[in-house]
């Protein structure tokens, strides 16, 4: 596996520039949707079983995330918590390579062993989230 910059090729895919928008418009919507009182989304997995799904919290996990209270976005949802953590940095990395029309990161030469191991560490980080989840079901 290398990590690589380099520019992007005349007929390939701006992934910065086309994730960014998909970012921005989705904050912009969320924001929106609680701006005008509309409901919250309900979890089916919890009405049905009384247990948290997977992404039990997340809602409000961003939204503490948004006004700044990183320790309870961090209770509510810790894998939600590092997600948005990473996306605050990929939009930063995104609007800086996009506006300054620099060279992008790329990750190329991934071998069937590495994209392995990165499937069971996201799956084991998944379960472990969902773990910490069915541990503190009581606040939801």
């Amino acid at each position: 596996m290398q990590i690589l910059w380099r520019r992007v090729a005349p007929n390939e895919s701006d992934h910065e520039l086309i994730w960014l928008i998909i970012s921005l418009v989705s904050m912009v919507g969320g924001g929106v949707w609680l701006a005008l009182g509309l409901p919250w989304p309900r979890c089916p997995f919890l009405a049905l079983t009384g247990l948290p799904c997977l992404t039990c919290g997340a809602t409000r996990s961003t939204i503490a995330f948004l006004h700044g209270d990183f320790l309870a976005a961090l209770r509510w949802n810790p894998l939600a918590f590092v997600a948005l953590c990473g996306l605050l940095v990929f939009d930063l990395y995104a609007l800086i390579v996009v506006v300054g029309g620099n060279a992008r990161l790329r990750i190329a030469g991934w071998t069937s062993i590495g994209k392995n191991i990165t499937r069971i560490a996201v799956v084991g980080l998944i379960a472990l989230n969902w773990i910490y989840l069915l541990c503190h079901h009581a606040s939801y």
